[in-house]
């Protein structure tokens, strides 16, 4: 709103400035002493008089006629010029609409012919003479011939037509402009929201491959200078590794008609899985990675890139333990609103491993490693309910203070014997 008014404001003063001058001009008839001059009838006065009377009126000379103090003004029609520049300004202005600018154009033409047409205004009851003159004296090149019937320029019609043209030239060039800020609008508009589309598509494809590849991982396959054919793959000095099972899954999973063919098993697999893949996204579990599942064996890892390791603190190991307890305790609350009786072995064990992705158009990230073998082993060798440890896990939970039993020695396939340990509880509370 502000805008528009300060858009018609200067229109105005420029329509004002253009034209206001003419109001200081000699108001003197000039046919009146052209007449008196030549001694004949102000009737039988024509331009080649003004012509003739250079000596006294000559058109370059802002001396006023007939004794007049008011300088002459010898070119009508540059008033007119000038309104029409006027009338330019209006297309500068975009925020006001095509309707306020012909509103704004018709009421500056009616002023302006108004007092143009109005008799007696004499600057104008003397143009069409000027205007003649003004003519005969430029084809003549400051000579003395006049033709016989100099033919008039009938300025007070020609203006109006002139303006009127002008105006609707400008009201349908405005028209044009409103129409194409118009569209220019509803295609940014439309721009943006594609945008935003284009945006939100983006970052839900993105979580979609966070869940599927480690966020390093992801932003290496994302990067535009990748060969497809190039083997990703990171060697990691000491890594915590996690296998979970539900040992009993198994005897629970039956196809019948009554759970859909066993549909419905899964279904409850999946909310259970969920369940675990909801706890492992807590910051405080930041460092961890879900690695895969496989069947009802969900496979974690700690401390698998330079973010999430931390050699001094081993904190990355601590957070795998808190994660496995986690586990156990999210089991025991599936167990009482499901009214089942699952029960998970979780083994645990920490060494090097290699990470990598192996599939260029459908990665597959997995670690590889005797540490993750030995994991394993921890899992199935383990006990239901429990979490079974390897001795090197033992020394870094022991030395936090972490509350672990001594299995014994457990014959592990392709190890042989093993000093393993129960993990029991966190360290104490202070």
């Amino acid at each position: 709103m502000n805008s528009t008014l300060v858009g018609v404001f200067t229109i105005t003063l420029v329509f004002l400035a253009a034209f206001v001058n003419m109001f200081t001009c000699n108001s003197k008839d000039l046919l009146g002493c052209l007449a008196q001059e030549h001694n004949i009838s102000a009737s039988q006065v024509n331009a080649c008089h003004v012509v003739e009377s250079a000596v006294n009126y000559s058109l370059g000379n802002e001396q006023g006629f007939c004794g007049s103090p008011w300088p002459n003004c010898n070119f009508p029609e540059y008033f007119t010029y000038s309104v029409l520049l006027s009338l330019l300004a209006c297309s500068v202005f975009l925020q006001i609409n095509c309707i306020g600018k012909l509103a704004l154009m018709l009421a500056i033409e009616l002023i302006y012919v108004l007092i143009v047409e109005v008799p007696g205004v004499t600057l104008f009851d003397n143009a069409d003479l000027l205007v003649t003159a003004n003519a005969i004296d430029f084809f003549n090149n400051g000579t003395s011939q006049c033709p016989e019937h100099a033919t008039k320029v009938a300025l007070k019609v020609v203006t109006p037509i002139i303006i009127s043209v002008f105006v609707l030239a400008l009201y349908l060039h405005a028209q044009q402009v409103e129409s194409t800020a118009r569209l220019d609008f509803l295609w940014k508009l439309q721009a943006t929201e594609e945008k935003e589309e284009m945006e939100e598509l983006q970052a839900y494809n993105r979580r979609l491959l966070h869940n599927i590849l480690p966020k390093d991982v992801a932003a290496h396959f994302l990067a535009r200078e990748r060969r497809n054919d190039e083997l990703y793959y990171q060697s990691c000095e000491c890594v915590a590794v996690m296998f979970a099972s539900i040992a009993n899954f198994s005897e629970f999973y039956v196809e019948l008609e009554a759970n859909n063919e066993g549909v419905e098993c899964l279904r409850l697999l999946n909310e259970i899985i969920a369940d675990f893949d909801e706890i492992i996204s807590e910051d405080r579990f930041r460092q961890l990675e879900k690695i895969k599942t496989i069947g009802s064996t969900y496979m974690a890892a700690s401390g698998l890139n330079d973010s999430t390791y931390d050699k001094v603190g081993k904190t990355h190991i601590k957070a795998l333990a808190d994660f496995a307890m986690k586990l156990m305790d999210q089991m025991k609350y599936i167990n009482e609103h499901s009214f089942n009786n699952f029960q998970m072995k979780i083994g645990l064990n920490i060494g090097p491993v290699v990470a990598g992705v192996i599939g260029a158009r459908k990665p597959q990230y997995d670690i590889w490693g005797n540490t993750v073998n030995v994991a394993s082993r921890m899992d199935s060798t383990g006990v239901p309910d429990r979490i079974q440890v390897t001795t090197d896990m033992y020394q870094v939970l022991a030395a936090n203070t972490y509350q672990l039993e001594c299995r014994g020695v457990v014959k592990v396939k392709g190890k042989g014997e093993m000093m393993t340990y129960f993990l029991n509880g966190g360290p104490p509370l202070s």
